[in-house]
């Protein structure tokens, strides 16, 4: 075993990780990208607004009100968010099927699977759009245990979405790995005892992740050895 693979092992405890739970957007499959596109092409059009990543960006992971809220400010009249919404919702629709899921995600599921480890989805997303996109990749099969926000009061960086998911999968937090590409996200899973692996994608590229965040590059990065126990890399306990 390298040395640098014992260290994470020792660093991250000794308790066998029995799931690993996922966030979606962004993470699952890089709708982030295409959401920051889209309401900046809207906001320019309809409210000549230029919307900057670094204040899109902050609400990545969770809802969009500050945004709104932050708009607004700017704005002699307050956009009518359910138009606006219905607005992006529409443009969304006409790139949905371009989407692809990010590199090497459908490799790591398939090697979790052959480890016996059970996977999850934990979103602030709704239950359909999760499921619908799933289903859209034939991967609904993959995720026994879906938490969205219609499950919980708060949604990310609020941990609860991912003590709901512990509950479901019957597990303690240092039985499991999140995988996150968002600071809010990260928050969540961190502040709910779990270790995270966070997977930037190129709008969340630039956030600086809180310490106890293991940043990775790509999924092809992903460390198995965090799934193994001490004992079992033989590393005397």
């Amino acid at each position: 075993m390298k040395t640098e693979e014992r260290v994470r092992t020792r660093k991250w405890g000794s308790v066998v990780k029995k799931a690993v739970i996922f966030d979606f957007d962004g993470t699952i499959i890089d709708t982030e990208s295409a959401w920051f596109d889209i309401y900046t092409e809207i906001l320019k059009e309809q409210h000549g607004f230029n919307l900057t990543l670094e204040e899109f960006v902050k609400v990545v992971g969770s809802t969009d009100g500050a945004l709104f809220d932050f708009i607004d400010e700017s704005l002699d009249v307050p956009m009518d968010r359910t138009i606006f919404h219905d607005q992006v919702n529409s443009r969304f629709e006409t790139i949905r099927e371009q989407l692809a899921l990010r590199d090497g995600f459908l490799e790591t599921a398939e090697q979790l699977k052959k480890r016996n480890i059970k996977l999850a989805v934990a979103s602030s997303s709704s239950r359909n759009w999760i499921e619908g996109f799933l289903t859209q990749y034939g991967l609904l099969e993959y995720f026994p245990i879906i938490v969205s926000a219609d499950d919980v009061d708060e949604v990310k960086p609020h941990p609860a979405i991912y003590q709901v998911a512990l509950n479901q999968l019957g597990i303690t937090a240092d039985e499991a790995i999140a995988v996150e590409d968002s600071y809010n996200g990260s928050i969540a899973a961190i502040s709910a005892g779990i270790h995270c692996l966070i997977i930037p994608n190129d709008v969340t590229r630039s956030l600086t992740f809180h310490e106890k965040g293991q940043l990775i590059e790509s999924f092809a990065d992903f460390d198995y050895s965090l799934l193994e126990n001490e004992q079992e890399d033989g590393i005397a306990k």
